[in-house]
């Protein structure tokens, strides 16, 4: 994603911790999981639905990871 604030960092360092990347992610994953239902739900065999309910998996995933790692480093206190 487009986050200047952590340019030197590796992508472990970053995860958690990149407010913007957590907004757009969230952002794309509200997004992109209405639209797969509505163009792609009966049609699940077609290249677009796979092509799309792939990119959906992704930013949830990434998300979800982002979350989950900001969760362990607000328990445990480290920044």
């Amino acid at each position: 994603m487009a986050c200047n604030e952590y340019e030197s960092s590796v992508f472990a360092q970053k995860l958690g911790r990149c407010k913007s990347c957590m907004w757009q992610l969230s952002l794309l994953s509200a997004l992109s999981w209405p639209l797969w239902w509505g163009l792609y739900w009966d049609t699940p065999y077609r290249v677009e639905s796979i092509a799309l309910v792939f990119f959906c998996i992704s930013f949830t995933g990434l998300l979800l990871a982002h979350l989950v790692v900001f969760g362990y480093r607000s328990l445990t206190h480290r920044s």
